[in-house]
């Protein structure tokens, strides 16, 4: 792990060159060409051009249909009933406790209206169709469909589609069991740019969808990069992330902040670890102890990888300067292990999730503990939020003018339309000042 120190010459240079790296998003030209010639096929070629790419990218059988790319519902209920039982209870833990917490995210409609008749209103609607993408390359994430799904279902959202790649035609049956838990609609067998592209277009056998969400390859992310616009998106996830500030009276052993540490690193080769302190002895002795666990972590080879290119030890001079490191850094996740953590969270404003005292590790934050795992990475906490019900709904303003109120508001408006050098918006104003007031209706307004 790189040894960085905040009194050193030069560190704010080191740590931004570690950042900018790792915050360059998908922008490798020929994966960009690749994906844009993938969405280019799909558009043009439908369920053709995916039952293709499903074939070179996916594995599905040679000689599949349309239809083979739909799982059917008695697969999913099979996966379900094959899945052991102590498996479903804690899916279905998670599901309530990720239901719970999300129904307090849900937004009124509201109004305002004058007495002379003037409204201004606001309707929060649900999105009609949403797309989830579910990873499935070198792990199973049942996790994943319930953060994406449940907040969907909660927000009212009609159908939910989910995506996710099946190797050999595989899916691992606690993927499925969490997607009829959450309540997902259709699942199709299908992964990659070409999964997103077939959400975001629609094919005769996958349905357009309004949004897309989920993480995934950096094939996935230049899609969704390429097809914004075209369909909403969530964000463009980058690599997983943690940073955890620590002192010694935190409460919490080397051992455990090790633990941590890897618990982000065993994700991908590109996750990025960060343990800040004031002690340095707090310091050796977690890194010492990390080198130890690793070498038993069953996804040892990611995550030495993670650590070798982006596991970092900062020595701040107090807790102050390590807050200030951890701001800049905005990480998704930020571990606050220290004595006075509810005090510190109040002064964090960029993080995807705060993780407060000795006994919240970041690991009940992807599974159990309510709140959504899908967050901003790659310093994009700064101004992106974290998963919830507010991405699967959209708002419409409402209008309604009285005459009273027209006749009040529109000289000026015809004032700010002529500074605009927009004279129709000024006539269409001016036309009903001109006409009798048949209404007589009369009053202050909004």
């Amino acid at each position: 792990m790189r040894r960085l120190d905040t009194r050193e010459p030069g560190f704010e240079a080191s740590l931004d060159e570690l950042l900018r790296d790792r915050a360059a998003g998908p922008t490798d030209p020929t994966i960009a060409q690749q994906v844009s010639a993938i969405i280019h096929e799909i558009r043009c070629g439908g369920d053709t051009a995916l039952i293709r790419l499903a074939q070179q990218h996916d594995g599905l059988q040679d000689g599949a249909t349309a239809d083979d790319l739909e799982i059917p519902s008695e697969q999913i209920q099979q996966a379900f009933e094959s899945t052991p039982v102590e498996t479903i209870e804690a899916l279905q833990t998670a599901a309530d406790r990720i239901r719970l917490f999300h129904e307090r995210q849900c937004e009124d409609d509201w109004s305002m209206e004058s007495d002379d008749g003037t409204l201004l209103a606001h309707r929060v609607i649900p999105l009609k169709t949403v797309g989830v993408y579910v990873p499935g390359g070198t792990a199973a994430y049942p996790s994943s469909v319930l953060m994406n799904a449940v907040p969907a279902r909660v927000a009212g959202v009609e159908e939910i589609i989910m995506v996710t790649p099946a190797p050999k035609g595989a899916i691992e049956p606690a993927v499925l069991a969490a997607a009829k838990i959450a309540g997902v609609d259709r699942i199709f067998r299908v992964g990659g740019a070409q999964a997103i592209a077939a959400l975001a277009l629609g094919t005769a056998t996958i349905p357009k969808v309004d949004r897309i969400v989920g993480p995934g390859s950096i094939w996935v992310a230049t899609a969704k990069q390429q097809l914004f616009g075209v369909v909403n998106i969530d964000m463009i996830a980058g690599p997983s992330e943690i940073c955890i500030i620590a002192t010694q009276d935190g409460g919490a052993t080397a051992e455990q902040l090790a633990a941590d540490l890897l618990s982000q690193a065993e994700h991908d080769t590109r996750a990025m670890v960060c343990l800040i302190s004031p002690d340095n002895a707090l310091i050796d002795r977690v890194e010492e102890a990390l080198w130890s666990q690793l070498e038993h972590l069953p996804r040892e080879p990611i995550a030495r990888a993670a650590i070798n290119n982006y596991g970092m030890s900062i020595h701040a001079q107090d807790m102050n300067d390590a807050v200030a490191v951890a701001e800049h850094i905005a990480p998704e996740h930020l571990e606050l292990v220290v004595p006075d953590a509810d005090e510190i969270c109040t002064r964090i404003r960029n993080a995807g999730a705060i993780f407060c005292g000795p006994h919240t590790p970041e690991a009940v934050g992807d599974y159990i503990a309510g709140p959504n795992h899908v967050l901003p990475t790659s310093g994009s906490a700064r101004f992106f939020s974290p998963l919830g019900v507010y991405d699967f709904v959209k708002r419409i303003n409402i209008i309604r003018f009285s005459r009273p109120m027209l006749e009040a508001l529109g000289p000026k408006t015809m004032l700010l339309a002529h500074t605009e050098g927009l004279a129709g918006h000024a006539e269409s104003i001016r036309l009903r000042l001109e006409q009798n007031d048949e209404s007589g209706n009369s009053g202050s307004g909004i």
